[in-house]
């Protein structure tokens, strides 16, 4: 039978209840972290106003199917307007009755060529603007001719309905502003259009990113079987209006300190080459042979940005678009557009294998991780690194652009909206 020691009997009553004692835990101390250096955006003062977006510019805001002879409400770069097709024209008109605030979203055709508000029956010519009749103050009413709704351009190209805001100069063919190969090809087009919330910047800049694929969407269901780089080293570069992220070597795995050997490839994914070569066309490992449209661009890289706010990147055999359109400081639309260059019954082959699979593949699945990051993205203030270059040229090529179309106007005698004269 074993004995409990007593004080007094080897030990002392303070021994004792020191070795009863539970330790104490040692203290650890708040370390402070190093917190991003950029608080905000001041270096790109024109990008930093942007919140709602870059006047000056065609924006598809929905397809050409959802516009009918009933007037359908439309927010752009925070200004509420109504779009509504007559004789199979479609028509922008501001959303709001002068008379007392009405939405005229909310009204109707009595009369081909015009719109009427709900509230007393104000109507509007379509293509003018002009009030032509105020329905509920008889035919001679006397406010007819001393009001002018304002209006806006609307065009029709690729399925969709296009959109221009500006600060009252003449807006630029819309075919001036689409990818140049969209307007001297035909081509077969997977679209979606989808609301989304955040910021229309988070959204541009998360296309044009160097590094969140190579990471976030190495977990997308499109990229399953396909190996990816873990990093490259890459290089900006301007051909006209846009600039191109042009890989000189990639990198398919590497040992890192406190990780080790990442990535890691599964048993069912491709072999990623052996090479570090320039690659530029869909950043992965395929060798398929480049279709004849996509190859004769001959662009610099697979993936490039234009103002305001188109992302381009090139696969071997399609093009994905890309269109971040502002509705509002919080909220933007999200315009995808994939498109393979053919023509007549080559086409018929798309219908399937997009609708069956690429749809919800790609602009589901592996679009809904971007949409996930744009919603929880919070900067500034930000800490960059190495491949945040691109974000840097893009946010420059945004300042550059949108100087020289603020001293443009100012020769016309125009004010810029948000800018001092």
């Amino acid at each position: 039978m074993t004995q409990t020691a007593k004080p007094g009997a080897g030990t002392t009553a303070a021994e004792s209840a020191t070795a009863a004692a539970p330790r104490k835990k040692p203290v650890r101390k708040h370390r402070a972290g190093q917190l991003p250096g950029r608080q905000d955006w001041s270096s790109w003062p024109h990008y930093q106003a942007a919140e709602a977006g870059f006047r000056g510019y065609w924006y598809p805001v929905c397809f050409s199917s959802q516009v009918g002879e009933k007037p359908r409400a439309v927010t752009l770069l925070g200004e509420k307007l109504f779009l509504i097709r007559d004789n199979g024209e479609v028509y922008g008109m501001k959303d709001r009755c002068p008379h007392r605030g009405v939405p005229l979203s909310c009204g109707e055709k009595n009369a081909p060529g015009t719109v009427s508000c709900v509230y007393h029956g104000w109507t509007f010519d379509l293509k003018t603007g002009d009030l032509v009749a105020a329905l509920t103050d008889g035919p001679q009413s006397p406010i007819c001719g001393k009001v002018r709704q304002p209006t806006y351009d609307v065009e029709e190209r690729l399925g969709m309905v296009w959109v221009y805001i500006g600060d009252g100069e003449e807006p630029a063919p819309l075919d001036e502003h689409l990818p140049e190969e969209l307007v001297s090809n035909p081509g077969i087009v997977g679209h979606r259009i989808q609301p989304r919330q955040g910021n229309w910047r988070f959204a541009c800049e998360n296309g044009y990113d160097e590094g969140h694929a190579k990471y976030l969407h190495r977990r997308a269901l499109w990229r399953m079987f396909k190996p990816m780089p873990a990093w490259n080293t890459t290089r900006i570069v301007q051909r006209g209006r846009w600039i191109y992220r042009v890989q000189e070597e990639q990198f398919w795995e590497g040992d890192y300190p406190g990780v080790g050997r990442w990535p890691k490839l599964a048993w069912y994914q491709a072999r990623p080459p052996r090479d570090t070569g320039r690659q530029n066309v869909g950043n992965t490992a395929s060798h398929r042979e480049v279709d004849p449209v996509i190859a004769t661009q001959d662009f610099p890289g697979f993936a490039s940005v234009t103002m305001p706010g188109i992302l381009r990147i090139v696969y071997p055999n399609f093009i994905h678009y890309e269109w971040y359109v502002p509705v509002d400081e919080d909220n933007h639309l999200y315009v995808g557009a994939l498109v393979e260059f053919r023509k007549g019954l080559r086409t018929l082959p798309f219908y399937a294998k997009y609708l069956g699979a690429v749809r919800w593949l790609f602009h589901g699945q592996f679009s809904g991780q971007d949409k996930w990051m744009v919603e929880v993205t919070d900067a500034p203030p930000e800490k960059l690194y190495r491949p945040d270059e691109s974000l840097l040229k893009w946010r420059r090529l945004a300042e550059d652009v949108t100087e020289e179309r603020v001293e443009r106007l100012r020769t016309l005698g125009l004010a810029p909206t948000g800018q001092d004269d």
